[in-house]
Parts: structure tokens; C-alpha cells; sequence
């Protein structure tokens, strides 16, 4: 079991708490709404909080690179929170220090893009040391990417006294009764096109009963599968965008003998009608079972709130790829850093 520290354990009160949160979104701000019970508590106790994030990978060009500013999320936290946001365009420096120096719990700060500066993703102990002169105390709520060795994931950590978000703690909760004590069989559903889920299906085979593998993946395989007897190799459409309607039904065949269902990624490109049936059929047979059923990934929630089946899950986890790499290893980097 992994105890983390917990926010309701920690003297906040009239503290400046920097808030690492997933806002690395498009349309869905799911991610953000599910840090508010973090953010009102804080509130409730008169923080004065400094919210911290990123969206996407910065290319250094900073014209190409301004579609990936925080600025536009500044109104969608002032929504959840109903609390004035004030957005600072700099990440360190005089500007933020000033405006650290004039925060008072009627407000909240959000700084802009962490990866728009080189020490986030090299973890810089400068930059660490920087960002975290301006708190007295840091909360992860960002399980999304827990599995990065960031500044501000296991920096920030590292140097300040820190607890676990109230989400991110209830996920942990969630991921560990299915690593350690799952009803089976155990079956994972990993699709995507990011060819890098091979590395997770081949770190997660021998925790589970069996692996359904869909979306582009199975053309990285080719025809070599790892383990015949634990992964079904879905066949892909002549176009490649869906999986065929036998490899539907053999995939819902193992469903529904499954005691836990674990949902990453997408069969097929769903957004697209004549596409979506890989998709539908195989959610719509996960929805439908008597498993206990976690999903994550931000496709994959995207796909169940198009077809209707949200309330149908056990969990929806915030960060697929985060959830994978938990389920491989047992802990993050991230949660490590906490338990520190």
C-alpha cells in the first residue's frame, strides 16, 4: 500500500501553496474539474494559491508556440472555483515574484506554460530552487504525469513540505486494489497509435489475464506476437482507421468473462462515424459487464462521453499513460518524490 501525505493532514492555512495541476487540455476540462475539491479545500483554509502546469511540447519558436499558452484557461478555473484568476505570463522571475507578493486568498495566480522554460523537463535544481521561493508549500494534483522526472513533478518535492491532491490520492487508492487484489480474470484494453504502448503492453502482460491490443498497435507488431497466449492482435480495415468486426467480437468474447477490465486508448478513430464501430461495440461490451472497469486517457474518456457510457465506469483515471506505467511498476517517480 502507498501512503501519501495528505492535504487534510497539512497546516495551509494563510500558507502560499503551489498547486501542480494536469491543464494540458483542448475542449474537455475534465482534468482541470477534478482538482476542485483540492482547490476548495484550500480555499476553505485561506491558501493563497499559485497553480502551475503545461500543455503540450513546446517547440522554442515562440510564435508557433503561443496556441500552447495557459492564458485561456484562466476563465475555465475562474468557473470551478468561482474565484478571480489573475494570469502571469512568465514562469520565474520579478513579474511572478510581484505578483506572489500581492496575492491575498481573494484570487488565485496561474502562471504560464512550465515547458516553455528548459529546467521543467531537465528538473534544473535552479529553476526548482526559482519556482519554489515563491510557496511555502506544494500539492501534486497532477497524476497525468506523475510518471515524469520534472521540476515540477519530484523538484518541487523534493524541496518544499508537499501532500498528495485529494484526486490524485483517490486514484492511487483505486489503482492499488487492482494491482494488488483484482477480481479475475484481469483483462487490459490498450489501443492507441502512439507506438510506444508496446513498451507498456510488454510491462504489463504478466500482471494481467489477457491483452486486447487495438487502434494502429498491432501494425507495429507485424506478425510477431509476443505472447499468443495472453494477447488477441486485433485485424485492422483495409484502411486502417478501425478494427474488423471479428476481432469486435473476439474482443467482447474476453470481456465478458473478465472480473476487471482496464480501458486505455481507443480501437479505432471514433470521432469519425464510419470508423466508430471498433470503438462503440468493444466500450459498449466493457459499459455493459459485470467487471470492475477503469478507463484512462484522454481519447478514451473523449470516446465514453460521445457514446453515453461515463456513468458506467468504476474509474476514470485522468492520465492513461500514467495509469499503464502504475499498473507496470507498482509506483511513479512523482508519487515516489511524495513519499519522501
Amino acid at each position: 500500500m502507498i501512503n501519501l501525505p495528505k492535504l487534510t493532514e497539512a497546516n495551509v492555512s494563510g500558507k502560499k501553496v503551489i498547486v501542480r495541476m494536469d491543464l494540458d487540455v483542448d475542449e474537455d476540462f475534465s482534468r482541470i474539474e477534478s482538482a476542485k475539491e483540492t482547490l476548495d479545500y484550500l480555499m476553505d483554509h485561506n491558501a493563497l494559491i499559485i497553480i502551475i502546469g503545461h500543455k503540450g511540447r513546446p517547440s522554442g519558436d515562440k510564435e508557433k508556440d503561443k496556441i500552447l499558452s495557459l492564458e485561456r484557461l484562466a476563465p475555465v478555473i475562474e468557473r470551478i472555483t468561482k474565484k478571480k484568476v489573475e494570469f502571469v505570463a512568465e514562469i520565474v522571475g520579478e513579474k511572478v515574484r510581484q505578483a506572489v507578493q500581492l496575492l491575498t486568498p481573494e484570487k488565485i495566480l496561474l502562471l504560464e506554460n512550465l515547458r516553455y522554460h528548459p529546467g521543467e523537463e531537465k528538473n534544473d535544481p535552479q529553476f526548482v530552487s526559482e519556482l519554489s521561493s515563491y510557496a511555502e508549500y506544494y500539492v501534486n494534483e497532477a497524476f497525468a504525469v506523475a510518471h515524469r522526472d520534472h521540476a515540477s513533478i519530484t523538484g518541487l518535492a523534493k524541496v518544499l513540505p508537499h501532500a498528495a491532491g485529494m484526486r490524485l490520492d483517490k486514484e492511487v487508492k483505486v489503482l492499488v486494489k487492482v494491482l494488488e487484489d483484482p477480481d479475475r480474470p484481469v483483462v487490459a484494453v490498450i489501443s492507441g497509435v502512439k507506438e510506444d504502448k508496446m513498451d507498456r503492453i510488454a510491462s504489463i502482460v504478466n500482471k494481467v489475464d489477457k491483452v486486447l491490443v487495438g487502434g494502429r498497435l498491432p501494425l507495429y507488431y507485424g506478425d510477431d506476437n509476443p505472447n499468443p497466449e495472453k494477447i488477441i492482435m486485433a485485424k485492422l480495415i483495409p484502411d486502417k482507421e478501425d478494427i474488423t468486426i471479428h476481432s469486435i467480437e473476439s474482443f467482447k468474447k474476453e470481456i465478458q468473462k473478465a472480473g476487471t477490465v482496464i480501458v486505455a486508448g481507443v480501437p479505432g478513430k471514433y470521432e469519425d462515424d464510419g470508423h466508430r464501430q471498433g470503438t462503440k461495440e468493444v466500450f459498449e461490451a466493457v459499459a455493459n459487464s459485470s467487471a470492475y472497469k477503469i478507463l484512462g486517457g484522454g481519447d478514451a474518456e473523449a470516446a465514453i462521453t460521445l457514446l453515453g457510457l461515463t456513468d458506467r465506469f468504476d474509474w476514470i483515471s485522468v492520465g492513461g499513460g500514467a495509469m499503464l506505467e502504475f499498473l507496470a511498476k507498482g509506483t511513479l517517480p512523482g508519487l515516489d518524490a511524495l513519499k519522501v
